[in-house]
């Protein structure tokens, strides 16, 4: 599984004009299963999300992680993370999971990441979303079961 994960001060999800989940301060999670990916990849990345230290401590040293502070997270499915922008300008998919593989692999991974404690909010599969954030530091990490 890939993920991008950006440390926010607000995050929220907006489909058809309708916000569909919002969170303060925490994580906004962008992730996309890629092909033979399964349940093993998602728990691994979850556990290791949820304690990632990129918080800052009372010395301002990035120490803590997301349940160290209390935050949470906001899912947010992204196959464009699977992009092969190796050959020509148009980006290819074909190493993202199948779309209902990808679907479920997406919402057992954020069941996971509330099943760490951390207070989880969603967006929806395969939606034409619109994500506003605000990206504190910036803090943004990439992250790959495979790598």
């Amino acid at each position: 599984m890939r993920a991008l994960i950006q440390r926010v001060t607000e995050a929220s999800v907006t489909v058809d004009g309708e916000v569909i989940g919002e969170i303060c301060a925490g994580l906004l999670i962008l992730i996309c299963a890629m092909q033979g990916d399964g349940e093993a990849e998602a728990d691994k990345l979850a556990a290791k999300i949820a304690k990632l230290r990129i918080f800052e401590d009372e010395a301002g040293k990035m120490n803590r992680s997301v349940l160290d502070t209390g935050g949470a997270a906001l899912v947010v499915s992204q196959f464009t993370l699977a992009a092969d922008t190796s050959r020509g300008n148009r980006p290819g998919f074909s190493t993202a999971a199948p779309p209902a593989e990808g679907e479920r692999l997406y919402e057992y991974f954020a069941g996971q990441v509330r099943a760490q404690g951390i207070e989880t909010a969603t967006g929806s599969f395969g939606a034409d979303m619109k994500v506003r954030l605000l990206n504190d530091g910036p803090v943004t990490i990439w992250m790959d079961t495979a790598a």
